[in-house]
């Protein structure tokens, strides 16, 4: 073994695939990119995230408490990049990407008509939110494209790099 350094664990953990996460403010909907979220629970389904601070979404998840997280396959790799490249302080970026805002069932913020599964959010748990940046999430609705068969998720490993799904396989488990 080897030491290495404290600031490339991240790229080791990385918990899931790269989502798109949309909020909207006083009429404006907004999409940022996000990698660092994983499931707490499955029954409501519950979703752990952070938003740093500094992002522009920030301030809308507080305000609103209510999202969509949005799951691109591979074929939007260069859109989610670009999308996390730029700050929605200053673009829109559904219109400067191309992408088709739908109306949510359950909250205000837009799905995301080119991703494979859209999840309609609401902030149930804000606690760590001031210490971490760490809101929880319970989705209350979620959506999936039938057209998009057997999507391929990026997931970030940092600087530029990401791993794409690769083969599936089966072992032996509880459940079927």
């Amino acid at each position: 073994m080897k030491d290495l350094p404290l600031a490339k664990v991240y790229q080791l953990l990385e918990p899931g695939p790269v989502v798109l996460l949309t909020t909207a403010r006083k009429g404006r909907a907004d999409v940022m990119v996000m990698s660092w979220h994983m499931m707490v629970e499955f029954e409501p389904p519950l979703i752990a995230c952070v938003v740093s601070n500094a992002n522009y979404s920030f301030a809308a998840l507080r305000a609103t408490k209510e999202c969509v997280i949005a799951i691109p396959a591979l074929k939007l790799a260069s859109k989610v990049v670009g999308i996390g490249n730029c700050s929605g302080k200053d673009v829109d970026k559904f219109k400067r990407f191309g992408l088709t805002p739908l109306p949510a069932k359950r909250v205000t913020p837009p799905l995301v008509a080119e991703c494979f599964a859209n999840l309609e959010c609401r902030v149930v748990d804000t606690l760590l939110v001031n210490k971490f940046n760490l809101f929880v999430l319970e989705v209350l609705k979620a959506w999936h494209d039938p057209a998009q068969k057997n999507p391929k998720t990026i997931h970030h490993h940092g600087y530029g790099s990401f791993a794409v799904d690769g083969k599936m396989i089966r072992l032996k488990s509880g459940k079927p």
